[in-house]
């Protein structure tokens, strides 16, 4: 499928309670072959989304006051996995990653270019279909979920169950920061955070197996955040 097939088949959900940035998103999504649906409220957006009415949901960070994030947080206890692009004028990055950790998928600090983020709809739109494929591919790195094999510059690669685990996490967040809290819960499926280096274990061993002579690391430490792997690394 092409990229403009892509488009005319997509729709997209928009939250947004500003009404000249909704007309200005949906005019720009319209052009380049998106169907745009649009609700100013909360509860109608969470309805939509729920309804299954959108390949993607642009959600605003605060709509009329209310924390937008509740509706991801929402979606996603009931396993409604639409991709979620968050938009807001909160720049920090606390705010960043608890916008990820609620479980959007990408984070857009406004202001931004109206062509900015229709590149990061249709990246979203991308990553929607290699989930649904056997096959994850970032940069040079290659992952087979049925056949559990990984390869990186047609090198294959050994990995324990769990390294292949947390590979696949950062593989299908990159060029996102990750924390080791997002790890324990989503990786380790704890419920609880104990302080513990586990994180930080088996991410040094996955490393010494992914970064072969001459080739630049692949996950990297953000300094008191967390890590992210490079894309085109």
């Amino acid at each position: 499928m092409t990229k403009d097939q892509s488009a005319r088949r997509a729709s997209v959900l928009l939250a947004e309670d500003e009404p000249e940035l909704a007309e200005e998103i949906e005019a720009e999504l319209l052009r380049r072959g998106y169907q745009v649906e649009v609700s100013e409220a909360r509860e109608a957006a969470l309805q939509a989304a729920r309804a299954g009415r959108g390949s993607i949901l642009i959600l605003d960070r605060m709509l009329h006051g209310e924390d937008g994030l509740t509706i991801v947080e929402v979606l996603r206890k009931e396993g409604i996995r639409i991709p979620v692009l968050v938009i807001s004028a909160l720049s920090s990055i606390d705010q960043r990653i608890q916008g990820l950790k609620a479980g959007g998928d990408d984070y857009l600090v406004k202001p931004f270019a109206m062509e900015e983020l229709a590149a990061r709809v249709e990246a979203l739109l991308r990553r929607l279909d290699d989930v649904r494929t056997t096959m994850l591919r970032v940069g040079s790195l290659e992952m087979d979920l049925v056949d559990r094999t990984v390869r990186r510059n047609g090198r294959e690669i050994d990995l324990l169950p769990r390294e292949f685990k947390l590979l696949e996490y950062f593989v299908r967040h990159p060029n996102q920061i990750v924390t080791r809290a997002m790890l324990l819960e989503d990786v380790w499926n704890y419920t609880f955070l104990p302080q513990t280096n586990v994180v930080d274990v088996h991410i040094s061993n996955l490393r010494r197996k992914l970064d072969g002579r001459g080739e630049p690391p692949l996950i990297a430490n953000v300094r008191g955040v967390g890590f992210t792997l490079h894309a085109d690394a």
